[in-house]
């Protein structure tokens, strides 16, 4: 009887304190990887890092005089030299270190042994990142950060900036406009692709920008969010009348920086520009963001008639991909399914968006017309995607590098919430104004009467 006590009375809290972790790691990651996972990971780095690094071939033969010095002080054998490191950052998602390379290494030499150090030190993903030359950050992740996406409280924000996702090391994924001008969005039914762009329209809604929309699924994408845009079409025909609006807002404009051009022969430097964005403020004409969706819908033709309308908008859309960004215009294009076989034009429009954004596809063909040509390494990451993670995609960009994106739940009504928050918002734009969506009254609730009226009676 006294050892079942003994038994119950120890084992008991042990055995609760287990199942707790457990449940911890499971349901609440963040927590788990704060209160157990970082203090086991830091022994683990701090007690093996030298050791590890050597096996890794992270190491170098010592300096002559290193070896000399060793000896005449100490007996102690002369072990290979690891990077330096530094200090150790702990984060509410993982670790950050930097390493400072010796001499005869380089990043490429860390990077490829970034799975050993994973399972070296018992973390979900180890990323190496180049600092300057001769240094490397290492940024630890504890745990899958992608399976329940929190994004972050403190992400650098700003106008045409929208942090619209989280990347698999745990970093913001911040749209901006001003570095990446057009982007290709594609994704098939229930992959996230509308998720994105729900964010993308939610984030833009408060600042001083135009929002045009473009689609073609009768509106049912953009439609929600009428209150807050300058102009809307929900079929090509309406595409086909809003498109020649838009190339003469951007010929105007480019009127407007060939006047600022022509000044005096003692005009600063400072002030000549060949962009709106060298303008003086209260010059600058409000940026104005195209979301195409279903952009596979303006390349489908069925009669003689409806192939000439094609040409004509597709021309449209390449003129301004070309020369949109001078002037503050910028794509958005969204599909299902985006190939050259959709007609003549397509791989034109596709070189100019230098953004990529893949979510799951249907078929291969998608995956490389989007990220092929950039990275092709990524193509068989974004055909990997499971039904079951909605929202993870691939983004790349013309530079080739890639990186794994996922973007947090917003719902429809809280998205057409900000747009109707932020109407006040929606800038002047004489040209757009016959294509303004009508948008919908709310009826007014009225309030229930506080005394109940009784019926007259004789």
């Amino acid at each position: 009887m006294t050892d079942l006590t003994t038994l119950l009375e120890v084992g008991g809290p042990v055995a609760a304190l287990g199942g707790g972790a457990a449940y911890t790691r499971a349901r609440h990651p963040g927590v788990y990887w704060s209160t157990v996972g970082l203090p086991i990971s830091t022994v683990r780095l701090l007690g093996s890092y030298s050791s590890v690094m050597e096996a890794c071939g992270l190491t170098v033969a010592p300096s002559r005089l290193r070896v000399l010095a060793v000896k005449a002080t100490t007996r102690r054998e002369v072990r290979p030299v690891p990077p330096r490191r530094g200090i150790i950052r702990p984060t509410s998602t993982g670790l950050r270190l930097r390493l400072r390379l010796v001499p005869g290494q380089e990043p490429a030499d860390v990077a490829a042994s970034a799975e050993r150090l994973r399972h070296a030190w018992g973390v979900h993903a180890v990323y190496v990142t180049t600092v300057k030359p001769g240094v490397v950050e290492l940024r630890l992740v504890g745990f899958d950060v992608l399976r329940r996406v929190r994004m972050p409280r403190k992400v650098a924000s700003g106008l045409l900036k929208v942090p619209v996702a989280l990347r698999e090391d745990a970093t913001p994924f911040v749209r901006d406009y001003r570095t990446v001008p057009h982007q290709l969005t594609l994704g098939a039914t229930l992959s996230g692709k509308s998720m994105y762009l729900r964010h993308l329209v939610a984030g833009l809604a408060p600042q001083s920008v135009a929002l045009v929309g473009i689609d073609c699924k009768r509106g049912v994408e953009l439609s929600p969010f009428a209150a807050r845009l300058s102009a809307l079409a929900t079929d090509p025909e309406q595409a086909a009348e809003l498109l020649p609006a838009l190339i003469q807002v951007m010929e105007d404009r480019y009127e407007l920086v060939k006047a600022r051009q022509g000044l005096a022969p003692g005009t600063p430097d400072e002030e000549i520009t060949s962009d709106v964005w060298g303008l003086p403020e209260d010059e600058r004409p409000v940026p104005i963001i195209l979301f195409v969706d279903e952009v596979s819908e303006l390349f489908l033709v069925a009669t003689r008639k409806d192939e000439d309308r094609r040409d004509e908008m597709v021309t449209q859309l390449i003129r301004l991909a070309q020369l949109g960004r001078a002037v503050g215009i910028y794509l958005e294009v969204c599909g299902q399914r985006f190939g050259a076989e959709l007609g003549k034009g397509a791989t034109m429009l596709r070189a100019q968006l230098t953004g990529r954004v893949c979510h799951r596809v249907n078929d291969e063909a998608s995956a490389k017309m989007a990220l092929g040509d950039i990275a092709p390494e990524a193509v068989s990451a974004a055909c990997a995607i499971a039904p079951e993670r909605p929202g993870l995609a691939v983004a790349g960009d013309s530079s080739g590098g890639w990186s794994r994106i996922r973007t947090p739940y917003l719902s429809l009504g809280d998205a057409a919430e900000i747009c109707r928050e932020s109407a006040h918002m929606v800038p002047d734009l004489p040209a757009l104004k016959p294509f303004r969506p009508d948008v919908p009254v709310r009826p007014v609730e009225s309030a229930a009467p506080v005394v109940q009226p009784r019926p007259v009676t004789d």
